[in-house]
């Protein structure tokens, strides 16, 4: 036990220090004794997360206790956060990043007694010699132990990473299994935890793909690989493994949603399923992404909708995307992203326009909502940007920027940028549009404009849409067969 008399275990405050490997912070605890003994607090979650502490979760406690001075363990990296500290005696403690990327294989090395914690982040290589006898090293974890779960180890004796142990590992007690450990050139680095895009098949779940590619650590699922409704989803997968999920799928069938059967399914899609993956989200500290809409509003606003502006949902689609929403917001790490009006890989309103104007065809197009579009790269992009940037969790509007348009404004244009005359669209009013429509139609939020200043002041700046509607009409060609006038 550290002697009560020791003033380097007392009168400190609770204060982190870096390390050059990044988030391996080493923390000075307060110690408080007299000539009984000490009292520390080794674990306070509102102090420590307030002094820049990860939020990390922990559900297991584990002690490791060596009789000897001299005693040697390590080097391993496990798929989960640590939160190391020493109940009696001292450390030295060896560190060594062994995850994908330009620090691998980075070393840190410090002494820890009572008055000195270590939080080590997943797949940073973690080992440690005893320097006093009866030492008890303890340590927070934030999974259960697994047997399938994937290790990374490093030799002690590691040439490369040349750690300077106090006591020379030939003098010290080492176990056979951790002798045999490979050295630095033969270790498989950790890989990042897994993202996975729901909805892969989906526009937005294109985007995603082109810009992030097929990386080992980033996944596609569509509702066949994984659906969310099945009862077991809890332990579909081992959720610990993932660090980030986006949420790109939905029911988005506007107007089917006001039938029975539709009514049914966009409330499976759009609240049940949300609300399983929130619950999986929030137990494993998994960032959810989740897309909503410019439906959550009434449409009744003289200026673009901000992101705390009250929802009124008009239809069944809106109302299951607004609770969709509400049930996000639960999730500890989220964002929520409200957009409108989306054209990407897939049918869309804008390759309708296309083929309609290659056809000859000259076509009614609503003129009474407006609105702006948003392209799926951009949707992408922004998504990305928030989750490298780690901005603040919550909820951001993106579109693409631009003075608002109609969507007979929009259809004109692609008219002409495609060649053809502009004057060959009709405006006209919703009500007009689906007068002789025999079927249930949703009703649609008239002024859908949302206003991106929060994204923005985070560092992303949406492309203009019309721009972007330029590039696009380059880029695609015009698919077979409509769906309607409208968008």
């Amino acid at each position: 036990m550290t002697d009560a008399s020791d003033p380097t275990a007392f009168g400190k405050k609770l204060t982190a220090t870096p390390t050059p490997i990044p988030g391996l912070v080493v923390w000075d605890l307060p110690v408080h004794g007299d000539a009984r003994g000490w009292f520390k607090e080794n674990w306070q979650r509102e102090k420590m997360t307030a002094a820049g502490l990860p939020d990390f979760g922990p559900v297991q406690n584990n002690i490791s206790f060596n009789d000897a001075a001299g005693t040697t363990r390590g080097i391993h990296a496990e798929p989960w956060d640590k939160w190391v500290s020493v109940a009696t005696g001292r450390i030295f403690g060896a560190w060594v990043d062994l995850r994908e990327g330009p620090t691998f294989g980075t070393v840190f090395t410090t002494e820890l007694d009572p008055s000195k914690a270590i939080f080590v982040p997943r797949g940073v290589g973690n080992s440690y010699q005893t320097l006093a006898p009866d030492t008890a090293y303890t340590y927070l974890v934030n999974d259960h132990w697994s047997p399938t779960a994937e290790y990374t180890f490093l030799n002690l004796a590691d040439e490369t990473a040349a750690i300077d142990w106090p006591i020379p590992l030939d003098q010290v007690e080492i176990s056979d299994k951790d002798k045999a450990h490979p050295r630095l050139a033969d270790v498989t680095p950790m890989a990042p935890r897994k993202t996975l895009v729901l909805g892969a098949n989906g526009q937005l779940g294109r985007a995603l793909h082109t810009l992030w590619g097929d990386q080992p650590h980033i996944e596609y699922a569509t509702r066949a690989d994984l659906d969310l409704t099945r009862p077991d989803l809890p332990t579909a997968r081992r959720w610990r493994d993932y660090d980030t999920i986006v949420n790109a799928a939905a029911h988005t069938a506007v107007d089917t949603a006001e039938t029975r059967h539709g009514r049914t399914d966009a409330w499976a899609a759009n609240v049940t399923a949300v609300a399983a993956l929130a619950r999986i989200a929030t137990a494993h500290g998994i960032t959810l992404v989740h897309i909503s809409s410019d439906y959550v509003y009434d449409g009744t606003s003289d200026r673009p909708y901000t992101e705390t502006d009250p929802v009124n949902p008009l239809s069944v689609y809106g109302q299951t995307k607004a609770a969709g929403d509400a049930i996000i917001t639960t999730v500890p790490r989220h964002y929520i992203l409200r957009t409108s009006w989306v054209i990407g890989d897939g049918h869309n309103f804008v390759r309708t326009m296309q083929n309609l104007a290659q056809r000859g065809i000259d076509p009614r197009v609503v003129d009474d909502q407006t609105g702006r579009l948003t392209f799926t790269p951009t949707l992408a992009d922004g998504i990305h940007h928030l989750l490298t940037t780690h901005a603040p969790h919550g909820t951001y509007n993106l579109t693409n920027t631009g003075q608002p348009t109609t969507w007979a404004d929009i259809a004109r244009t692609v008219y002409h940028l495609t060649g053809h005359d502009p004057a060959r669209i009709t405006g006209v009013t919703t009500t007009d549009y689906y007068a002789t429509t025999t079927t249930p139609i949703a009703p649609r939020p008239h002024h859908s404009t949302l206003d991106t200043t929060k994204i923005q002041n985070t560092g992303y700046s949406p492309t203009p849409a019309e721009e972007e509607l330029a590039t696009y009409l380059r880029e695609v060609s015009p698919t077979s067969g409509t769906h309607g006038a409208r968008g």
